[in-house]
């Protein structure tokens, strides 16, 4: 598996996001209200919500869906009591895990994902205990089905990506966040096929797990993922591909 956020690659992979669209459209909306309330409704105006509704219309959400969470987070319709909570701590074999959260009750957050660490033999630090180990970038998944993955490679950098990584059939487009939509915009005129962007954290390291460790990493990660107050899940588990391929298989 190649470098972001490992459980992203293998969450889109396994096809979890699909078989828990419902669950996904409810985090979807909370982002939306959240970053709507935080810099206006117009999507022109505002960065992080032209991301999070492009992220959105990736994941098929109906565009009616979308209308309402901008008008909750602006005030047009009640429903945007919510704040954004980020916790870190430590998985299994000392691994960084950065958790992101959009709550209306940060007690009750907390005490959620407190206890999956705890059932996981995991640990929660302080605020910015793992958080430097991350950067923010933009991430492009593109599915490799069909295409010429070099040449894809070279438009990508071309149009001002950081870097590139082609793996089991994905190629990942890596951006500074400010131009994300630029690379984006470029490989679409192109007519390559997204099938995600969106703003990740990053690990600076990896951190190798064998094979037993990888898969109680996953299985924390998917608990994690599991609560509905929690938005994203970051790891700097490095994570063998025969473990990517037993954990697909489940």
């Amino acid at each position: 598996m190649s470098g972001h956020s490992k459980w992203h690659s293998i969450k889109h992979q396994k096809g979890v996001a699909d078989a828990r669209r419902g669950q996904l459209f409810t985090k979807l909306t909370r982002e939306i209200i959240v970053v709507a309330r935080e810099g206006g409704g117009n999507p022109e105006m505002n960065f992080r919500l032209r991301l999070a509704v492009q992220k959105a219309r990736d994941a098929n959400m109906p565009a009616d869906n979308i209308d309402r969470a901008i008008k909750k987070g602006t005030g047009e319709l009640e429903g945007g009591s919510l704040t954004e909570v980020v916790l870190e701590g430590y998985g299994p074999n000392g691994t960084a895990i950065l958790v992101n959260a959009l709550s209306d009750n940060r007690n009750r957050t907390i005490q959620e994902v407190r206890s999956v660490f705890t059932r996981h033999g995991s640990s929660l630090g302080e605020s910015g205990c793992v958080a430097w180990l991350f950067d923010s970038k933009g991430v492009i998944i593109i599915k490799a089905d069909n295409i010429d993955a070099d040449e894809l490679a070279l438009s990508a950098i071309d149009a001002g990506a950081e870097d590139v990584k082609v793996e089991n059939g994905y190629v990942e487009v890596y951006t500074v966040p400010e131009d994300l939509e630029k690379v984006r915009a470029a490989l679409e005129e192109n007519k390559v096929a997204i099938s995600s962007s969106e703003l990740l954290m990053v690990p600076k390291t990896m951190v190798q797990l064998d094979e037993k460790t990888a898969m109680q990493a996953l299985k924390m990660m998917e608990k994690l993922e599991d609560i509905d107050d929690v938005q994203n899940v970051f790891s700097n588990a490095d994570i063998p591909d025969s473990v990517v391929e037993e954990y697909q298989a489940q």
